[in-house]
């Protein structure tokens, strides 16, 4: 009994992750180091991080916008450039970024592939 118990959550969790794997890959489109850097200058660089993370570290030219400002910001995105997202690693702040904003209409969404701790190109640092 128990065993299948256990099944059923590592099913379950399976489950939930292609879940959120699929709404992902509809909303935005996971680029390498290369194709982001190509990106930047025809697009919107966001850094969803909090303010003390960007300080000490970011993209250069990135604009600084939390993840969870984003709705009270998105008045200063337009919907007819590219926006590039990107946090530390891809996890749950650029993920929900990237779907609230395919929700308000943005269409071209690129999320850097394993964030800046991955990040090749130029930094700023403070």
């Amino acid at each position: 009994m128990t065993i299948w118990i256990v099944w059923g959550i590592v099913l379950a969790m399976v489950a939930w992750m292609g879940y959120n794997y699929l709404r992902i890959r509809r909303a935005a489109k996971i680029v390498d180091n290369a194709e982001f850097e190509a990106l930047i200058r025809k697009g919107q660089l966001i850094d969803v991080r909090e303010p003390a993370e960007f300080h000490r570290k970011h993209i250069l030219g990135a604009r600084n916008i939390p993840s969870n400002q984003l709705k009270s910001s998105l008045a200063a995105l337009r919907k007819d450039k590219p926006i590039l997202l990107y946090e530390n690693q891809r996890g749950q702040r650029v993920t929900n970024a990237a779907l609230y904003l395919k929700k308000q209409g943005f269409s071209e969404i690129y999320i850097l592939s394993y964030g800046l701790d991955s990040w090749k190109g130029k930094v700023k640092t403070s």
